[in-house]
């Protein structure tokens, strides 16, 4: 499929890099059974196998949900250049992709960009790799950033210019981002806000509740999911998003996240992991203007510590 030329005041529409057959919808149906009409009668398993490989999209979406339900007016696309669409990775998975970014979700333990000390085990590398795939001189630029310790969604740029439309309006066009925390002990109110000054102090991040014109005002909302067996489950949401936030607050209020050893719980980590997970992502897109949301499941691990014993 050819890029038509535009001018220069036309905004583009987001458009996957690589060559795909498109077909049309013209009337409700699942992708499964549509795609076993348009494709003269291919085996549900043979379906099944192009979902797995992440080569079907649905209005430049990646879908892997068979039974997905198409309406008037989308587009299926699929990948006619297979293999460099197919991404695998124990560390990482990308949830959406097309030609101006990529939303992943990144499992705890693995930094979110390149540093002097650690450049290969790191999410911007991982994805370096696979966009080199399709040329030598493609890249990933960082937007935001989640800790080592968290796991959860975020999302990179393909180019400058869409890295630097999302961080200079970042606040404009991220309109949810959310949380789930385990912290110790059962947190009082249902609903709460955590509001401080934050100072980065290099080794760990200080919090005052007064203004002293080093630290940078950050606000933090929390609702109470579950307490048992000693912890709450919360909700969070960022009003601002300064580094360690919400470990910091959770400790502000008493309530440390569970397993985290540099702010409270040092010998409480009955996860063998931070209890901290970006379940939630919803944006503008920087290009489109479309409304784009994502969620994942909380991770089962939490889960299984809050059922009552």
């Amino acid at each position: 499929m050819q890029e038509k030329s535009r001018s220069k005041h036309t905004r583009p529409v987001a458009r996957a890099a690589a060559k795909y057959t498109v077909y049309n919808v013209n009337e409700p149906a699942p992708l499964m059974e549509f795609l076993m009409k348009k494709m003269d009668g291919i085996s549900r398993n043979k379906v099944k196998g192009l979902l797995a490989k992440r080569v079907i999209q649905v209005d430049n979406a990646i879908v892997t949900q068979y039974d997905y339900p198409l309406q008037p007016g989308m587009k299926v696309q699929m990948s006619r250049d297979k293999n460099k669409k197919d991404f695998r990775n124990p560390m990482l998975r990308i949830v959406y992709e097309d030609a101006y970014l990529i939303v992943v979700e990144k499992k705890e333990g693995l930094l979110s960009v390149s540093t002097d000390h650690q450049k290969e085990r790191t999410a911007q590398h991982i994805l370096n790799e696979y966009v080199k795939r399709e040329h030598r001189n493609n890249r990933i630029y960082v937007v935001h950033r989640l800790d080592r310790e968290t796991s959860g969604l975020m999302m990179y740029a393909k180019d400058e210019k869409t890295q630097n439309t999302l961080r200079d309006n970042w606040h404009r066009l991220v309109k949810d981002r959310r949380y789930v925390a385990i912290v110790t002990g059962n947190v009082e109110k249902d609903e709460g806000m955590v509001r401080s000054y934050l100072t980065d102090r290099k080794l760990y991040v200080s919090s005052s509740p007064y203004d002293d014109g080093i630290g940078k005002l950050s606000i933090t909302h929390y609702h109470t999911v579950k307490r048992a067996n000693g912890y709450s489950m919360l909700e969070l949401k960022l009003e601002t998003g300064r580094k360690n936030q919400i470990r910091v607050h959770m400790q502000d209020i008493g309530h440390p996240v569970v397993g985290d050893r540099r702010y409270g719980n040092e010998d409480i980590d009955p996860l063998g992991r931070l209890a901290l997970h970006a379940f939630k992502l919803c944006f503008q897109h920087p290009v489109t203007g479309e409304q784009m949301e994502y969620e994942t499941p909380y991770p089962p691990s939490f889960r299984s510590l809050m059922q009552k014993k």
